[in-house]
């Protein structure tokens, strides 16, 4: 049974920063990218972030330079370091997984992300 796990959201000030993980089990860690999306109220889910099996990120332009994503492959974990955030940022925050091996897509529940003062 495949499990995404996330947590690390939360309420933030404007500028602030919040460190969003994502455990993952079930799926071969090291053979799938990994990223992050989000979805605010009456929007699409979009991208924010990837990255592959070998370490390889991609960003969308409206996080280039504030938010940074990484691996863990030890812990089987994926992070998202989200620096100066700001109103715009808030949205319910989701991991995703793809396989290498198949090509199977999972998801997480999903973290809310506040951005207010």
């Amino acid at each position: 049974q495949v499990q995404l796990v996330e947590s690390g959201g939360g309420l933030v000030q404007p500028g602030g920063s919040l460190r969003l993980s994502c455990a993952a089990s079930g799926i071969i860690f090291s053979r799938s990218a990994m990223g992050w999306y989000r979805q605010a109220p009456g929007n699409q889910r979009e991208l924010v972030a990837t990255i592959t099996s070998g370490g390889s990120a991609n960003y969308a332009d409206f996080v280039k330079g504030r938010f940074t994503i990484s691996r863990d492959s030890a812990k089987n974990t994926v992070f998202l370091q989200m620096n100066s955030l700001k109103p715009e940022d808030t949205a319910v925050y989701y991991c995703n997984a793809v396989t290498n091996y198949g090509g199977s897509n999972f998801w997480g529940q999903g973290t809310p992300v506040t951005v207010s003062s």
